[in-house]
């Protein structure tokens, strides 16, 4: 009788383990589905060995394969497909001296203009840009989709590529600027030049804080896809942008050579945007020759919460909710950017750029 009770419980305990491990490995199972289920960035755009991931909150997370985050960076599908989420606050913190908040890719090796054959590709929508904001700001309601970057010297931008649209307009414009590498030591005086692509340039702005310019005739909706390419060898930048329905647009421009060099030769848009706010400077002759330089792709807000009259040109006066991003979330202060295709050539030449990552990560 003893015997038997003892060989049961002995047999209980064994299916009490087996039906415990059958658990385990169910979950396990369960978990390794899930995994292969989760669709991440690097699944839609396999290039993020190049880049390290700047988020709106002011750090740099580094390469961002196997990464997201549901505030800032992730993914979604709809019916055309797959794609990354790049999305920043009006209001956060920032990343080096910028007065802007961005999630943005930042290359991770430069290169130099004069040797440089390298290129930069990117299929993308906007599907979101700030719901406030001074219409007198030129900057405002816009949001930099595509850079690039200076890591030596002043840190200028040779290019930025913007999507602005004004609140109760359908369309919006996109537009590209060149920003100059001032000559000498004080960079104060930099200022930018911008040229339109599709829709207006940066300088079409509203008459007072609340009303608005004509709205473009051959604009980009939100949620209208288009692309831009970048490519710069042997000193000269070529872009092309393309977008279904509208006129292919190309444009090139010299970065070893400038046409900036005298007062004389800046042009009237410049003259009349930047010299009110003092920005009246001059190019070094060789403009960015022997800089490094980089390039940059996300979603880099424009509009920000700073007083217009601290600079009429960049500080927007928009809701930040004191950098609240959930309230500034949910009342449409914040860009959202999604890209579906990109690609990056990185010539030879090309060298480490952790010298601007050491030196404006640490900047709060």
């Amino acid at each position: 009788m003893n015997n038997t009770i003892k060989s049961i419980i002995v047999v209980s305990g064994l299916i009490l383990t087996l039906n415990s491990c059958k658990n385990e490995t169910k979950k396990q199972d369960e978990a390794e589905a899930e995994a292969k289920e989760m669709l991440l960035a690097n699944d839609v755009i396999p290039f993020f060995d190049h880049w390290k991931l700047i988020l709106g909150d002011g750090s740099n997370v580094g390469i961002a394969n196997n990464f997201e985050h549901k505030d800032y960076f992730y993914t979604t599908t709809d019916d055309q497909g797959d794609w990354v989420v790049f999305k920043t606050p009006n209001g956060g913190n920032t990343h080096g001296t910028s007065n802007n908040t961005r999630t943005e890719l930042a290359q991770t090796k430069k290169w130099y203009p004069k040797t440089a054959n390298d290129k930069l590709t990117a299929t993308l929508k906007v599907m979101n840009v700030s719901s406030t904001g001074d219409a007198r700001v030129a900057s405002t309601h816009s949001v930099v989709v595509g850079q690039i970057h200076s890591a030596d010297g002043h840190e200028n931008e040779p290019l930025k590529i913007f999507y602005k649209k004004f609140p109760g307009h359908k369309k919006g414009s996109v537009f590209w600027h060149y920003e100059i590498n001032t000559a000498g030591d004080d960079n104060s005086g930099r200022w930018d030049y911008s040229t339109a692509v599709w829709g207006h340039d940066f300088s079409v702005v509203g008459d007072t804080e609340n009303t608005y310019p004509e709205e473009p005739e051959d604009g980009i909706e939100l949620g209208e896809v288009f692309s831009y390419e970048v490519e710069v060898k042997d000193g000269m930048m070529y872009l092309t942008f393309k977008s279904d329905g509208h006129d292919t647009k190309t444009f090139t421009k010299n970065l070893i050579e400038s046409e900036y060099t005298t007062k004389e030769d800046i042009p009237t848009q410049t003259r009349e945007l930047f010299f009110p706010i003092g920005q009246d400077g001059v190019e070094r002759k060789e403009a960015y020759a022997g800089e490094g330089c980089f390039f940059k792709l996300g979603a880099y807000n424009q509009t920000n919460g700073k007083s217009p009259e601290e600079n009429r040109n960049w500080c927007s006066g928009a809701e930040t909710h004191g950098g609240d991003v959930k309230k500034q979330y949910a009342d449409g202060n914040y860009v959202e950017v999604w890209f579906k295709d990109g690609s990056i050539t990185v010539s030879k030449n090309a060298v480490s750029n952790e010298g601007y990552f050491s030196k404006n990560d640490k900047v709060k």
